[in-house]
């Protein structure tokens, strides 16, 4: 088999959302000497932006894009590893704190931005859910973060994503950081009104603006 009918296997792996058969087939990849970047790159990113782009189409729903985005976590696992080994690196677009705001515990949606950032080259601190804003602060302080993502599924929550921007400028750190917002009831004019830099509307989306902040479009 050549490098392109595996790294082919690998992407469709990701697409049908097999975590069990992405596993194998990155184990398969370190096994023949394909280095691990290369993987990841012609193989399982390729995998992961299809599903991304069949759920913004409407042809996959969030199931399949969380399956998908549970396969790709698979690969990741197994390759990381040799990366750190072999002391290579992957090109790091941003560092990102991701969570999702508190008060709120819904996970997939964000889960799902912060598997998608991963994937596309951006090094993902995830502090999870129901995240107190002087909690973001910390993450962004120890991180040394560029980019904050800001999740709310609830109009009672989305107000806390106000109160973590507030929290950055009062620990004189928002300069540094790019602020993206997103969530069921987000809109583009309220990430204006509460001063984000960026608001996506799902997940696909979110690597889009997320490269865009950070000047990789």
């Amino acid at each position: 088999m050549s490098n392109e009918e595996l790294f082919a296997q690998m992407a469709q792996a990701i697409i049908d959302g097999d975590p069990e058969e992405a596993e194998a087939l990155a184990r398969k990849a370190i096994e023949l000497g394909i280095e691990p970047l290369e993987a990841i790159n012609k193989g399982f990113t390729p995998g992961i932006n299809k599903v991304g782009e069949l759920f913004a189409s409407g042809e996959y729903f969030l199931p399949d894009l969380v399956i998908g985005g549970e396969a790709m976590k698979a690969a990741i696992a197994v390759l990381e590893p040799e990366l750190v080994k072999r002391q290579e690196e992957r090109s790091v677009l941003g560092k990102v704190v991701i969570g999702t705001v508190e008060g709120d515990i819904h996970e997939i949606g964000k889960t799902l931005v912060a598997t998608m950032l991963a994937a596309n080259g951006f090094q993902v601190k995830d502090v999870g859910v129901d995240v107190a804003a002087e909690d973001f602060v910390t993450a962004v302080q120890e991180t040394g973060a560029n980019l904050v993502g800001l999740s709310a599924l609830l109009t009672t929550t989305m107000l806390n994503q106000r109160k973590v921007i507030e929290a950055l400028q009062e620990a004189g750190i928002r300069d540094q950081v790019k602020i993206m917002v997103g969530g069921a009831p987000v809109t583009q004019q309220w990430a204006r009104e509460i001063g984000a830099d960026g608001y996506a509307e799902d997940a696909v989306g979110s690597v889009a603006v997320a490269k865009q902040l950070m000047g990789a479009s």
